[in-house]
């Protein structure tokens, strides 16, 4: 999907001159393996890592934002060691622990300043969106379980240019809540960005850990913007997903916008790009569309403003029968829209974790900050 980048703050931490100096080779942390440890009936064995030891969020930072890719291996072994202290502390966070972390995410979603339309709540849903749709469900591999854009070659995929602006924003959250994985964080962070640009109730449940670069799946997994139905359904077959499901994800198009820095293409899908409507579906059947003239690639502007785009992958849900079909369902029906994109965002987010690993047998409902409000 494409919607739309932050330099988290360096924190100033003691780190030892023999640890700076230090050469850690990658492969002395990948014979750790971080798969899920059995169940455990207190479900504290999903935080069970490499060893007790605590780490410092300075140190963890430092590592994190290295371009090494053996410097975040090793944040990751380290990472999961302290998740191993925290629970030999009996600290196991609960439902109130993860809301804690949703509404600092809404606050540090809209702190955005003047940054596309005041709000970086589409970024933070596309980094959702992309770390989660990598999965196959035939080899098994890819999805949120190892938050694996973490690592290169996957951060510098074409199809997530520009997402290191959401990264780096996440590792602010990151650094005041250093127990949270990366996966259940940027997943948490989709669930906030969708409910608080007043869009439905997604369930969501923690049980994410993070993985090694080994992990990192092959490019090529996440939608191509220029191609055609049968693009689409190759892409989200392999994911599991059906054509009303694929269509219901299309939907959040109606946030945010694409820039030519990241992937080429130019301008925002509605005219309301921080509020989640189905703005996006009667756009499409309601205006007049027609070919962009520019030196960009091939993407299509509404006839009366020349303000509004469509990809080609937009159109397609136009021109295809069963596609269509689901479109104009959601532009004339937004209740029928919010509850099928509501059940495949879920479902999107969940794509590679074992169930096993979950704290829940029940996926949890996130208080938005107004609902706490009132």
């Amino acid at each position: 999907m494409s919607f739309a980048a932050f330099r988290a703050p360096l924190r100033r931490q003691a780190l030892s001159a023999s640890f700076r100096r230090a050469e850690l080779r990658t492969s002395s942390f990948r014979k750790y393996s971080t798969e899920a440890p059995k169940a455990a009936k207190s479900n504290t064995g999903l935080y069970v890592g490499l060893g007790a030891v605590v780490l410092g969020g300075g140190v963890a930072y430092y590592l994190y934002d290295s371009s090494s890719e053996t410097a975040k291996s090793t944040s990751t072994a380290l990472k999961s060691a302290a998740q191993s202290a925290k629970v030999a502390t009996n600290f196991v966070p609960t439902k109130e622990d993860y809301q804690k972390v949703y509404n600092r995410i809404a606050e540090v979603i809209d702190d955005a300043g003047d940054y596309d339309n005041g709000s970086f709540g589409p970024v933070v849903l596309r980094l959702a969106w992309h770390a989660s749709g990598t999965y196959d469900k035939a080899t098994g591999t890819g999805g949120s379980n190892y938050a694996t854009m973490r690592f290169q070659p996957e951060s510098l995929h074409g199809a997530n240019a520009g997402l290191h602006v959401a990264r780096d924003l996440m590792e602010k959250v990151k650094q005041e809540f250093s127990w949270i994985s990366y996966g259940d964080l940027w997943t948490l962070a989709g669930v906030a960005a969708v409910q608080e640009m007043a869009g439905p109730k997604v369930p969501w449940r923690p049980g994410r850990i993070d993985g090694f670069e080994s992990h990192v799946p092959p490019d090529g997994r996440l939608p191509d913007a220029s191609q055609g139905a049968p693009h689409i359904r190759d892409i989200f077959y392999r994911m599991g997903f059906n054509d009303q499901e694929i269509v219901a994800l299309c939907g959040a198009h109606a946030l945010g916008r694409c820039h030519t820095d990241r992937s080429g293409f130019d301008g925002p899908w509605t005219f309301s790009p921080t509020m989640f409507t189905n703005d996006y579906y009667k756009l499409l059947f309601d205006e007049k569309w027609v070919w962009r003239k520019w030196n960009g690639p091939k993407q299509l502007e509404d006839k009366k403003t020349k303000s509004l785009m469509m990809l080609p992958t937009d159109y397609v849900l136009t021109q295809d029968k069963s596609f269509k079909k689901y479109a104009k369902a959601y532009a004339d029906d937004v209740d029928l829209f919010f509850k099928d994109f509501s059940a495949a965002f879920s479902k999107l987010l969940e794509l590679g974790v074992p169930t096993q690993q979950f704290v829940a047998s029940d996926a949890w409902i996130m208080q938005t900050v107004d609902d706490q409000k009132s």
